[in-house]
This record gives C-alpha cells, structure tokens and sequence, in this order.
C-alpha cells in the first residue's frame, strides 16, 4: 500500500470532479471456485483499491462529494474467523491506514444506501453478485431493469478514468517491479523451453515465478507454439525443435500494479533465416512505435504506423503489394496483424475496462474504427504525460482467414495469397513492451 496521503489526495479529488451526491465504491468478495469454502485467489476491486487501499474481501468505500467525507465500512472478524484464518486489523485500524473514517457494519451500510438512494452514485458492476446487490439497495436507479451499465453515473466514471490515467511516480515505480519481474519470467522460460516438453510445463514455471514475486499473473498466461491463434489459453501441445513459442505473460507486483510482455522465440535453436525475417519485421514495427510515442499523438496513429511498417516489411518479402499508405486505408495489414497497437495499462492489464473501453480508449476527437483489425484497437486516443500503455505489434499466419479473404477477394489488390501458402503451418510471433509517456517522448518501463 501507499502512505495514507495518497489515498486521501485521491479521494479529495474525486470528491472535487463529482461535486455532489455519495459516491459508492464496493470492494469485491470472496469468489467460490465450486463450492464456498473453495474459492479463487482473491482479487480487490481495482477501483476500490485505488482510492483505498487494501486487497481485503468484504469492505466498501463511500465519499461524501460534497464534504469530501470518506468512510470504509465492514464487519470485524468474529473469533470462529480467527481460528481459521487467524487475527486481522479492526475495519476501524483499516480506515485509519487510509485517511478514512470507520463507517459501520455492512447491514448499517445497507440501510444508509437505501436511504440515499437518489444521490448514490457509483460505477458500472462486471460481476454478477455486485449487479444483484445494487439493484435490491439501489432499486429506484433501475427503472428499466439491469442492463449494461445501467445506473451507473456517467460523471463518476468520467472522473475515475481521468484520475487513473494519468500514472504518479508512485505508481510507475510498482508497475516497474511488475515489469521486471515479468521480464524475469520471460527469460526463465526462454532458458528452460525444450524440445520434448509440453506447454504447460513452460507455462507453470512462469506462474511460480509471478507468485514469487509476491503476486500472481495479472491476467491467464498465453504460451503457445500456435501463436496463430491470438488469445490462445490451450497448454497442451509438446514442443519440437524449431517450434516458435509465443508467450504473452506478465506479473503483478504486490500492490496489483501488472506488467504485460510478449515475447516470442525458437525452441532449441536460434530462428531459422523465415523466422528472422518475419521477426525483424515485428521488431521494427515495435521498436518504431516506442520512439514516436509522445504527448499530443494519438495512438492511432502509431497503430498505423506499424501497420505500414508490417506491410512494407512483408511487400520486401513477396508477400503483399501496392502503395503502404493505401493498402492501410484498405485495412490490407489486418490480415497479418488483426488487432490494435496496444492498450492502457495499470491496476488493470487493460487499465479500467470495466468502465468502458470507448471512454478509455478514445474521445470526441478520435472514434474507434469500424474497420476489422483497427475495430479492435483499445486506445486511440492523443497520448498524455503519465499515461502508461502497452506497445504489441504482431504478425501471424492464420490460414482460415487468408482462405476466406482469398476466396473473397478482400484486399486482392495488395496480398499476394498465392505466396502465403508456404506460411500456413508457421505461426505467429508478437514482440510486447510497456512504456511511460513522459513530457517528451516514452520511457521504456
């Protein structure tokens, strides 16, 4: 955790951008994996740790705006609890550890939100437990049932989102412990990948590792040899001498910051000269777009970019033709790459999605694409000083996709399809960093 005046200064903040009403932050609770006393590794509420603090099941915020007034509200721990899970601080000790005051039990919390209903605000719930607790406390923000975001203040999200933007120092010196121990994973695993192993053995030693750390993974780990397949959870396959493997894994630090690194390597020999080609391309790309990341351009642009930069790379190869700049346009490099430049990133590995990824990633300047591949660019936005954000391009050999495009004649005019029947069976690689941008430029983190 931070200092108490971290937390304080948050909440002070919020309270000034929302002005009015009570702000209702809940943490989350204990998760049953398949029966209760079974649950999943607990994970806080990312915006209730935000503002306050701890990685504790069962507790909840409320700023009063107008006053600025914090409480933590709970119930200690009864002594049955402690036999089991021995003694924990008083919510009344937890408050205090945050600049806050000691609210009440949670059925005083109920009674009070059901009170105030009309001036409760808080924000959109992605579990199914918090969307039930809200609609019996908050009924009357909920004339049209429970749909998406339904209820949520609109300001409130606003004003969390440009609050957890902007990355202190603080917070860039945790992700930077998620970093580097997620970059300690990724060399673990390039060490110990064999010919003969299975993926699962790779992608174990890595979780150890996270959980070393003094977290866990921030998200499931992707580590597999058909890096074709983009979100690819599967870690059954044995891996053969000249194998690419694809690994996209990052840590959290103790403070839920995370980190998100991709790399991609041969298994048991150095890249054959197809590989190296392909890989210098991706590199490029990436390596390009860290050093135009800056304050004022927009992430767009540098999605773009490396998409040009991939295009050009693979037209040097054979494999594609036509102008860059048109092909683009066209959306001819989604083919290779059908997904954005990168993301947000911070207490979240997709930093506040639960409160919109359009209101995140983009503004009244910049709209999301509807073109595929771009469509799924998550931040488009004029980057800031202090934002963090991932940098991934990619390039992959999908053959379903380049068999409908062909027969469809998608993009005939750059791709070369006939050519890329030699790169079915080849993969994919991804290349993956996480930057700071900072007054003038980015900072490798």
């Amino acid at each position: 955790m931070f200092p108490a005046t971290t937390y304080t200064a948050r909440r002070k903040q919020l309270a000034t951008d929302v002005q009015s009403g009570l702000i209702f932050l809940p943490g989350n609770a204990e998760a049953p994996m398949n029966y209760a006393g079974n649950t999943y590794p607990f994970r806080q509420d990312s915006n209730f740790r935000y503002f306050a603090g701890h990685n504790i099941p069962d507790l909840a915020l409320t700023i009063d705006a107008a006053s600025g007034a914090s409480r933590l509200w709970g119930d200690d721990i009864s002594l049955n609890h402690v036999v089991w899970m021995g003694e924990q601080p008083s919510v009344a000790e937890l408050a205090a550890r945050i600049g806050a005051e000691r609210g009440g039990s949670l059925a005083e919390l109920s009674t009070v939100l059901k009170t105030y209903a009309k001036e409760v605000k808080f924000l959109p719930p992605y579990r199914a437990d918090r969307k039930t607790y809200l609609k019996e406390h908050l009924a009357t923000l909920f004339p049209t049932g429970m749909g998406e975001n339904a209820g949520a203040n609109k300001g409130l999200i606003r004003a969390v989102i440009n609050q957890r933007s902007i990355k202190s120092s603080e917070e860039l010196e945790q992700m930077s412990i998620a970093v580097r121990t997620s970059m300690d994973m990724h060399a673990a695993a390039k060490t110990h990948a064999a010919p003969g192993q299975l993926e699962h053995e790779v992608a174990g030693l890595i979780e150890g590792m996270a959980i070393a750390g003094g977290g866990r993974l921030a998200y499931a780990a992707i580590v597999t040899k058909n890096g074709q397949i983009l979100h690819n959870h599967y870690h059954g396959n044995t891996l053969q001498k000249g194998d690419l493997l694809l690994i996209d894994a990052g840590a959290e630090a103790t403070s839920g910051y995370a980190g998100d690194i991709t790399r991609t390597f041969a298994i048991g020999q150095p890249l054959t000269t197809k590989q190296e080609e392909i890989y210098r391309i991706v590199d490029r790309a990436k390596r390009e777009s860290i050093a135009a990341a800056r304050p004022g351009v927009k992430n767009r642009t540098l999605h773009d970019n490396a998409g040009r930069t991939i295009f050009s790379g693979l037209k040097d190869l054979g494999l594609t033709k036509g102008n860059p700049d048109e092909a683009v346009a066209a959306g001819a490099h989604a083919l290779f790459m059908p997904h954005g430049l990168g993301h947000m990133i911070g207490l979240d590995v997709h930093d506040m999605e639960d409160l919109g990824e359009d209101l995140v990633g983009y503004d009244e300047n910049t709209r999301r694409s509807t073109q595929f591949g771009t469509s799924s660019l998550r931040l488009g936005r004029e980057l800031e000083k202090g934002f963090a954000i991932t940098v991934e391009p990619g390039i992959y050999f999908i053959p379903a996709l380049i068999d409908q495009w062909k027969a469809d004649k998608i993009c005939a005019d750059f791709i070369n399809f006939d050519k890329l029947k030699a790169y079915y069976d080849f993969g994919g690689i991804r290349l993956e960093d996480d930057i700071a941008i900072t007054a003038s430029g980015s900072r490798l983190l």
